[in-house]
């Protein structure tokens, strides 16, 4: 089974768009026997942080010795990213046949389902057939219309951050947003909560009011040492690695312990062990990540990448950014002869994204800038980035436009900064790595 193959099967429902609400997707899974019933669920929302949540808990729930299933969105390379088992990816076989079956359920008399919505009851669908134990699901816009919403009663309802985004669908104020994300909450069931900016706290405080939830809002763990962070349970300190960098992974692997040890309350048998083997077993690429990248003349560039495409995520981004200066600047091995201090940035940005917000939270004076285009998707032309770019931060020491992404890279090679960032766009960072890199 091609890849492509499954891409034009989906491509073919692309073009229902964004199409928020449960009842197309609801009479989906009706028609196929409401698969979601026999998948008892971790429930993931948030601006920022799902995913590696999300990996975090299927890492270690499969380190317990359960049959983990996750769904995320989106995918970097593959459509079978977004379905695994135990850390593997559906075959595409399997992903053919699903697909098969949630297609062959549609009536046609009804409104067609979207692309997402089709992928979501497949997800559901394989995982009811593969008797899972459990799956971690991210939603995918949202929350209380997502087509991940449809379990009445998930084992915990997860929500990491809350930032503005997606505004368009979402709804203009933090508010708004707040009130979406809180959708994934259930009657009486526990949730377990991130730092939220305090216009989004009362709201979402107030819908657990509202539906009895038990919630726990976790402090961030502590750093103990290199990759190592500390999480103060109620009994005792719990300490594990934490294979993703950046401070923000000390409130994201919070969230994940504490939701282990909820489910461990409800008689889960998830031990000390496993929750140690499984937070560093986690992986979640894209997300500061190192990686090379060979030019033309088979010479290896480092990069550090990310997928920041909201100005939360820019801010993150620029935290560890300045944080490896500082380190590079007392260590002479990680700097060469021919580099500068400062950062050059590669970026490419949808329509939809804050673009100036974004460049404020990364952009200093003395940094460089790569703009390109994100192929395949509704991109921001470099020529706009530029003109936002240079209002933002007009100190630049360069800002130039590429057509495409390895003309980008190119120029972006030759920068003699001692720093190359290469971010914006998910998206972008999929094209990437299909086409571009092979990671450290």
């Amino acid at each position: 089974m091609d890849e492509s193959d499954i891409t034009a099967l989906l491509d073919s429902f692309g073009r229902f768009g964004v199409d928020l609400g449960l009842e197309r997707i609801e009479v989906l899974l009706g028609a196929l026997g409401h698969p979601q019933r026999r998948v008892p669920i971790v429930h993931v929302a948030g601006s920022n942080g799902k995913g590696s949540v999300c990996a975090y808990l299927s890492s270690v729930l499969g380190a317990a010795g359960y049959r983990v299933g996750r769904y995320t969105s989106p995918h970097l390379v593959s459509w079978r990213e977004r379905i695994c088992i135990n850390e593997q990816l559906i075959e595409a076989a399997d992903l053919r046949r699903v697909l098969d079956r949630v297609i062959a359920a549609i009536d046609p008399a009804q409104p067609s389902p979207t692309q997402f919505e089709v992928f979501t009851a497949a997800a559901w669908l394989y995982f009811a057939e593969s008797e899972v134990d459990v799956a971690v699901i991210e939603v995918g816009l949202g929350g209380r219309l997502d087509a991940t919403n449809v379990v009445e009663a998930p084992l915990v309802s997860v929500i990491t951050s809350l930032s503005r985004e997606h505004w368009q669908r979402l709804g203009p104020t933090l508010a708004d947003i707040a009130r979406e994300k809180a959708g994934i909450l259930k009657p009486g069931r526990p949730a377990v909560v991130g730092p939220l900016p305090p216009e989004a706290e009362s709201v979402v405080k107030a819908r657990l009011v509202e539906l009895a939830c038990p919630v726990v809002w976790p402090h961030p763990a502590q750093p103990v040492g290199d990759n190592q962070a500390r999480y103060a349970t109620a009994q005792d300190g719990l300490t594990y690695p934490l294979p993703f960098p950046g401070e923000h992974q000390l409130v994201n692997s919070a969230l994940a312990v504490e939701a282990l040890l909820e489910l461990r309350r409800q008689g889960w048998k998830i031990p000390n062990a496993a929750i140690v083997q499984g937070m560093g077993a986690a992986r979640w690429p894209g997300r500061l990540q190192w990686v090379s990248w060979q030019d033309d003349a088979g010479q290896a560039h480092p990069l550090l990448i990310d997928g920041a495409h909201n100005p939360a995520a820019a801010q993150v981004l620029r935290r560890y950014v300045d944080t490896w200066l500082i380190q590079a600047e007392s260590s002479s091995s990680a700097q060469t002869q021919n580099s500068e201090p400062g950062v050059a940035w590669l970026i490419g940005m949808l329509t939809t994204k804050d673009h100036r917000e974004v460049f404020e939270a990364l952009l200093r004076p003395g940094d460089s800038l790569y703009l390109v285009p994100v192929p395949e998707h509704l991109s921001a032309t470099p020529d706009d980035l530029a003109a936002v770019a240079q209002s933002v931060c007009c100190d630049l020491s360069h800002c130039g436009t590429y057509a495409d992404l390895h003309q980008g890279l190119t120029a972006l090679a030759s920068d003699p900064a001692s720093l190359k960032v290469f971010c914006g766009s998910l998206y972008l960072i999929g094209h990437f790595f299909a086409t571009e890199s092979q990671a450290e």
